[in-house]
């Protein structure tokens, strides 16, 4: 008989890893959540996790690294000073975007929860997109965390990465097949009470749903520009 897989999701409440977390329990995970309030501008992000994990019956860890930010400077998301860039995801400047070292940090409290509930490893939703301005996102980079996480307890701790492949059109056209409601994610750097439709994760999702051909039930500020307008700027 087929062990069923005992799996931490790094659980941010974005568009991704939702993805992730309903991608897991349709292959028959037994899924624990976890999610970092490491003082990101975006912490509506958070509701957005509480309600995904809630929905889907699955316990959820949330981590209080909100004084983490002050450590962290030169990421407009933990550092006040830095505005968040407008434009395509791509673009040079959504390096303003990088949090330092942001997935090490996650990552190793997801490995160190998946322990100590001796689960077979952590899943996180890295995807192609991802690897054009995200240093911790690339390939090379999981590769060898990979490596470091299997030797981290005398039981081999397994990465997950069912995305690392695919675009973010591919995950919203998975996450429609599996029902998942996207309406209670998160992707606007800005925070705020709606998705601001012009910083980069912003673009990037609203072009994810055009592509993808799946409609977009996203509410978005009267302020966000013509999605055409801000692609022409890459």
């Amino acid at each position: 008989m087929k062990t069923r897989k005992k799996v931490v999701v790094l659980l941010s409440g974005g568009l991704d890893s939702t993805t992730l977390l309903w991608y897991g329990l349709d292959r028959g995970w037994e899924v624990r959540a976890v999610t970092v309030n490491y003082g990101q501008r975006h912490s509506v992000e958070l509701l957005m996790a509480t309600y995904q994990a809630k929905k889907a019956g699955v316990p959820l860890w949330i981590v209080d690294l909100s004084g983490l930010s002050k450590g962290l400077p030169g990421s407009s998301q933990t550092d006040p000073s830095v505005p968040v860039p407008e434009g395509h995801y791509t673009e040079e400047t959504m390096k303003k975007t990088v949090v330092p070292n942001r997935n090490m940090i996650l990552l190793s409290i997801a490995v160190g929860h998946a322990i100590g509930h001796e689960f077979d490893g952590v899943a996180y939703a890295a995807h192609a997109g991802d690897h054009v301005i995200y240093p911790d996102c690339r390939p090379e980079f999981t590769r060898r965390l990979a490596r470091a996480i299997a030797i981290a307890d005398w039981r081999k701790i397994r990465l997950f990465r069912p995305f690392v492949r695919k675009t973010k059109a591919d995950i919203v056209r998975l996450g429609a097949s599996l029902g998942v409601d996207y309406a209670y994610t998160w992707s606007c750097y800005q925070g705020g009470d709606v998705h601001c439709g012009n910083c980069g994760t912003c673009v990037e999702r609203r072009e994810a749903f055009l592509l993808a051909g799946v409609p977009d039930p996203t509410s978005y500020a009267e302020t966000a520009k013509p999605l055409e307008q801000l692609l022409k700027r890459s």
